[in-house]
């Protein structure tokens, strides 16, 4: 294990231990956690496009929130685009683990829904300082239970697995911040792009 993935397993450890409530980490999980990058689109669609992403980064949550419904809508839904989320860890890094690890826990059908919620609650958890219970609220909602909850962002396995997934993409991707766009293998842009800038990307990867 390098010392990167140490580092992050304890800070995903460190998320366990101050957002579940004592005595609760042996309790069932809402669902497996999968090592697999999230998708959504036809896998035959022409263009591959892939964001690195955090769910702290405020301008991940920003293009979450204005830009990619539409993007979405006009690409992904109609099978032009087949789109992956790849999971990134921006401070406070306890915070962006638990968030992810709760979207896992929801299941695949849920994963999606989940991190839009956490985007759509980003400026609510940033002005209220209270991360535990915006993240209970958004894990409630996909149908954890509380104690659910509190195993997930305590499961060893998952964070560690995760902060695997992180180093694999600093170490094989170069990601050094977040967003981060790709298309077709491409690295496009860091940072947020316009829908113009995304209608230029498709077209170029289209070629």
């Amino acid at each position: 294990m390098s010392n990167l993935t140490r580092r992050l397993v304890m800070v995903a450890a460190a998320a366990g231990a101050a957002l579940a409530l004592a005595g609760c980490n042996n309790a069932g999980g809402g669902g497996s956690v999968s090592a697999d990058a999230m998708t959504m689109g036809d896998p035959k669609a022409p263009v591959k496009m892939e964001e690195f992403a955090s769910t702290t980064c405020s301008h991940c949550g920003k293009f979450a929130v204005e830009v990619f419904p539409a993007f979405k809508a006009k690409y992904i839904d109609t099978g032009k685009v087949q789109y992956t989320f790849h999971e990134f860890i921006t401070p406070p890094e306890a915070v962006a683990v638990a968030g992810f690890l709760t979207a896992r826990c929801a299941g695949k059908d849920k994963y999606f829904s989940v991190i839009d919620a956490l985007f759509h609650s980003q400026e609510e958890m940033f002005r209220t300082g209270d991360a535990r219970g915006t993240l209970l609220k958004v894990a409630q909602s996909a149908g954890m239970t509380e104690e659910q909850f509190n195993a997930c962002v305590s499961d060893e396995a998952a964070n560690k697995a995760l902060a695997e997934r992180v180093e694999k993409a600093q170490r094989e991707r170069n990601i050094t911040s977040t967003p981060t766009f790709f298309f077709n293998g491409k690295k496009v842009k860091e940072g947020e792009m316009t829908m113009e800038e995304l209608d230029a990307a498709v077209a170029e990867a289209s070629k």
